[in-house]
């Protein structure tokens, strides 16, 4: 089966929010003294279906979050929201994370910890059970969310797929 690719192109006619995940600083230490670097992992998105994360290195926060925020536009992806939540349960691993997002019934809440509310709440997922496992850090959390959200499929594609309607595809 051939995957349809859900990168988003134009990003002019979107109006992008933009979450600090995690802010990182580096030292290195010269004959002058110490000299302070920072990295800013930041996760943009629509809040209706489009999300993408970017990582910007600078002097100074204020330039490693605006940095952050233009790679995050560079590498946006659209996800199915089905009425506030994720069409189906995924697993996804990016190096030593694990995630594990399920669909949740409306009023439920986003159930996830640091980086992967962030990445959830971008997308616009109002609903969802979702568990980290292995490793904690944000990088690599905020990558396998993403890459999670990238395998999910369209419950109308899936039926066209299938040559069944929508309704038959969730109740069977």
């Amino acid at each position: 089966m051939a995957r349809v690719s859900n990168k988003v192109t134009t990003t002019n006619d979107i109006e992008l929010k933009d979450r600090l995940v995690a802010i990182n600083r580096t030292t290195k230490v010269t004959k002058g003294g110490r000299t302070f670097t920072f990295a800013a992992m930041v996760v943009v998105g629509d809040e209706d279906g489009i999300v993408g994360w970017g990582l910007g290195k600078a002097g100074e926060v204020a330039t490693a979050i605006a940095k952050g925020v233009e790679a995050a536009k560079k590498n946006l992806i659209k996800v199915p929201v089905h009425k506030g939540t994720i069409p189906h349960q995924q697993i996804s691993r990016f190096s030593g994370a694990e995630v594990f997002l399920k669909p949740a019934v409306t009023g439920t809440g986003v159930k996830a910890g640091g980086a992967m509310r962030a990445v959830l709440e971008s997308v616009g997922v109002t609903d969802v059970l979702a568990k980290s496992k292995g490793s904690s850090n944000p990088h690599n959390l905020v990558k396998a969310t993403i890459l999670a959200l990238t395998e999910m499929r369209d419950p109308l594609t899936v039926a066209q797929n299938r040559g069944i309607s929508v309704d038959k595809v969730f109740n069977g």
